[in-house]
Formats: structure tokens, C-alpha cells, sequence
């Protein structure tokens, strides 16, 4: 338990960032949760050569490195430095962990769609353009963050004021960012509709094995900006803020959680290879040259399904049926047959 005698310091009084007594075995518990997490991504972002795998690795750092910052405060809560590093982490750490789904569904696009687009964007672009969207959010609440904590470790209305003003614009970046989910929920059930027409193949449960962590991060992200709006609802000295348990169950955990789910059902394991990575921008450009040019077909990259053949022919023969013994026509071997990596790109 934390011993937390400088709150009845009158030289702390209402100056101190502290308002309540934290503790300090929770918080260690959560680094060390935090901490395995950091580890084991890092293991199986090296094991399966993903370099978007950094993404998440640099998002279980950030949640560990802001309960460190936490400690460090409960320990010496007269510095604002270690305060303030808490405060900005805890409160933009997330947005990490969201740009990394968009950024593996872009992948499961590539990957698990033949046409390689999803609502006619490309895949590459898919990603690309949430992760815009994304680091949008991001400097509105970092913005929103960096303003409450620089006030709330002063006293007197005009710290107040301005620490209210720094949440508001907080805010406004989850709402912002809670939008953005939504709209991402909306083209990942187009995801999921595309992916029910497809035969069941190991390839299919691959990607429905990520689609639903796809849609549970999605609820744990949901879950946790509902409760930071609520928490700061009615200002900074309501019952939420005052309550660490609150910030545990309904933002640190789901956020938790949500890193295990990446962990467990990691997609450098069920997007193997490097066939399953997008191509470079210059192979891009040669491939969209060579489709222009008519030296290959849309068929040939992959951006539209590969055409059955023909039913086999069958002609009477007397009062039965005999099956045509001519030879069937052998398949046209294009010079990118042999490329697995376009290939067989996302075609169960």
C-alpha cells in the first residue's frame, strides 16, 4: 500500500497533481503486464520478419513506459515532469494500437481479397488512408493531453480553466476517433461479406481468425473512449478521476487486452511469407506500366479472379455418354505464374 502522508502536507495542499492516494502494487502490476507484452511482440515481430510489426511493439512500450512515469510520480509527487509523461502516454498510448489494425487490414485486403480493393480502394491505400485519419486524431488529443497535464499539477482558476479547456479539446480527438472507427467498422463488414463468398479453404479461417480480433479491438478501443468521455464529463474533480480502479477495468485493461489478442493471433503467423507483404512502390509502378502497355493482364497480377476452365465437353456415343478423350487445352504459363508473391497473393 502506498504510503501517501504528503497529501496531508499543507506545502502539497492543492498544488500537487495528486488528489487521491494511488496505488503503487497495481500500477507495478501493470508494467509488469506491459512489459511481457512489449517482449513477446518483439519476439514475434523478429520471428516473422513483419517490419509494420514495430507499430505494435511501439504501442506496448508506450502503455509500459507511461506506468513507469506513474510510479516514478507516486514516488515523488512533488515533480510534474514524471506527472505530466503519465498523463500525455495513458491517454494517446491507444491510438498505436488502432493504426496497427489499419494497418493489418490493408494486409488482410492484399492477402485474402482477389481483387486486391475493398469499397474500390486499393489495398495498399486501404491502410494508408485510416492511418492518416489516425494520426489526425493523435495530434488533436496529444494536443488536448499536453495542454490538461502542463495545468494540472498548478492551482487557482486559471490552471483550472485551462486544464478544462486541454480535456475538451481531448475529447473532440476521441470523438474524432471514435468516427473513424465506425467508419472502419462499416468497410470491414464489407470485408466479411466478400470473405463469405469465398470456398472454406485454410487461407478463409486464416482471415477470419483476424477479422475477429479485428472486430474485438475494435470494441475494446470503442469501451475505452466511451469511458474517457465519461470520465471527463463533469470536470476534473468528479468521481471517475478520483478512482483508479475506474481507469484500470475500462482503459489500461481493454488496452491489455487487446495486445495478448495481436500476441496470440499474431498476423506475421497467418499472413506468412513475404508473398503476403505489399509490393514496393516501384514494383507497383512496373506492374501498373506493364497492365497499361497490354504486356499482362489484370488476371495475371491478381486484381481479378482467375476464370475457371471450361466444363468438360461430352458427346452420345450410341445410346450412352462417353467422356471427349481430346486432350484438354493446357493453361497459358504467364512469366508471373512463377511468382508466388503476386501470384497467389490473397487467392484461396
Amino acid at each position: 500500500m502506498t504510503n501517501c502522508a504528503w497529501l496531508n502536507d499543507p506545502n502539497y495542499g492543492n498544488t500537487g497533481p495528486w488528489s487521491f492516494c494511488p496505488n503503487t502494487g497495481a500500477d507495478y502490476l501493470f508494467v509488469l503486464l506491459f512489459a511481457i507484452v512489449t517482449i513477446g511482440h518483439v519476439i514475434e515481430g523478429i520471428f516473422y520478419r513483419k517490419i509494420y510489426s514495430l507499430v505494435i511493439i511501439i504501442a506496448a512500450a508506450w502503455q509500459t513506459a507511461a506506468f513507469v512515469f506513474r510510479a516514478d510520480s507516486i514516488h515523488d509527487p512533488w515533480k510534474s515532469g514524471p506527472y505530466s509523461a503519465w498523463f500525455i502516454l495513458i491517454l494517446t498510448g491507444p491510438l498505436w494500437i488502432n493504426a496497427y489494425v489499419y494497418m493489418v487490414m490493408g494486409r488482410m485486403v492484399w492477402n485474402f481479397i482477389p481483387d486486391k480493393r475493398l469499397c474500390k480502394v486499393k489495398a495498399w491505400r486501404f491502410g494508408l488512408l485510416f492511418v492518416i485519419l489516425d494520426i489526425t486524431a493523435f495530434l488533436v488529443q496529444l494536443g488536448g493531453a499536453s495542454i490538461a497535464a502542463g495545468a494540472s499539477s498548478g492551482n487557482g482558476n486559471n490552471n483550472t480553466s485551462k486544464a478544462l479547456l486541454g480535456l475538451h479539446v481531448y475529447m473532440g480527438g476521441i470523438g474524432l476517433q471514435e468516427l473513424f472507427i465506425l467508419g472502419f467498422a462499416f468497410v470491414t463488414i464489407q470485408f466479411h461479406r466478400q470473405l463469405n463468398q469465398q470456398p472454406c479453404t485454410a487461407r478463409r479461417r486464416a482471415a477470419f481468425q483476424l477479422l475477429y480480433v479485428t472486430y474485438a479491438t475494435l470494441i475494446l478501443i470503442t469501451i475505452r473512449i466511451v469511458f474517457r468521455i465519461v470520465e471527463y464529463s463533469s470536470g476534473l474533480h468528479s468521481t471517475i478521476p478520483n478512482h483508479e480502479a475506474y481507469m484500470y477495468i475500462f482503459d489500461s485493461g481493454p488496452m491489455w487486452l487487446a495486445l495478448v489478442l495481436y500476441l496470440v493471433f499474431h498476423p506475421g503467423r497467418l499472413m506468412p511469407g513475404k508473398e503476403s507483404d505489399f509490393p514496393s512502390r516501384k514494383e507497383r509502378k512496373e506492374l501498373s506500366r506493364m497492365m497499361k502497355s497490354g504486356e499482362m493482364g489484370k488476371q495475371e497480377f491478381g486484381l481479378l479472379p482467375v476464370q475457371q476452365p471450361p466444363p468438360v465437353a461430352y458427346e452420345p456415343i450410341g445410346a450412352g455418354y462417353a467422356r471427349d478423350t481430346s486432350p484438354a487445352p493446357v493453361a497459358k504459363m504467364t512469366r508471373f505464374d512463377m511468382e508466388t508473391r503476386y501470384h497467389g497473393g490473397g487467392v484461396a
